[in-house]
């Protein structure tokens, strides 16, 4: 009999218990319990997952709207500038040629001059197409009138005479040899193409002096030894003459 009311007891206690009526919200709370301590289910995840997904997908077609928009936008102004062109080139083929280049200009072809010869018998030969012997004739003749000018003038131009400039050590036979005197002989030699000119006496040895004496001649007409020739023929005062410096002109 105790044993029997102990039990009622007990089923009393549970009878008063509502724990199994709350059942669900123990299960959720324990669910929660789980998931703080190990992370999200595999159904939240996935779950997150494609609501991460849904999200990627709406930004991109958002990005795709907003490109179509712009691809429109540039359509529109490539149409707006083909339309441009085709009224333009519509316009240019309807218009002249002289207004589609304005800026080639042609320069005028000037005709060229006709001599007209007279004649009283025939109308016909006032135009005369292929020119007359008559300007040839006129141009020869003044063409040889300029060429015998010029080799007239050529002739009357004198030629280049070449020249010489030559300095003579004319040497005395001793000291007493008036000096003075042998340079009168020297100069006294007159030919066609000399031109005697300075002179001075220089000092040789043992009282002996040298005249120096400058002269110019032409190369054609007067050759040292001609000039050597002339000068030692007056043997009583000079005993050599030589040529100390020769130089062209």
């Amino acid at each position: 009999m105790p044993k029997q009311s102990t039990n009622m007891s007990g089923l009393q206690c549970l009878a008063s218990e509502n724990i199994w009526f709350d059942k669900q919200r123990y299960d959720e709370a324990e669910r929660c319990f789980y998931e703080g301590a190990n992370g999200p289910s595999t159904e939240q995840r996935q779950s997150s997952s494609h609501a991460g997904g849904d999200q990627e997908l709406v930004s991109r077609m958002k990005s795709l709207e907003l490109e179509n928009q712009n691809l429109h936008k540039v359509v529109k102004e490539m149409r707006a500038a083909l339309q441009k062109l085709e009224s333009r080139v519509g316009m240019l083929e309807k218009s002249p040629a002289s207004a589609a280049v304005p800026c080639v200009k042609t320069a005028p072809v000037k005709a060229a001059p006709v001599k007209q010869v007279e004649n009283g018998d025939d109308d016909d030969d006032d135009i005369d197409l292929f020119g007359s012997d008559d300007e040839d004739e006129e141009a020869t003749r003044l063409k040889q009138e300029r060429i015998d000018a010029y080799a007239a003038k050529k002739s009357k131009k004198p030629a280049l005479i070449a020249k010489s400039s030559i300095l003579l050590d004319v040497k005395p036979w001793d000291d007493e040899t008036d000096m003075a005197k042998l340079e009168e002989c020297v100069r006294s030699v007159q030919m066609d193409g000399l031109l005697w000119g300075a002179s001075k006496l220089v000092p040789v040895g043992y009282g002996i002096k040298k005249l120096q004496i400058n002269c110019v001649v032409e190369d054609d007409k007067v050759g040292t030894d001609i000039l050597e020739e002339e000068i030692t023929k007056f043997e009583d005062y000079i005993q050599s003459v030589d040529v100390a410096a020769f130089n062209k002109i």
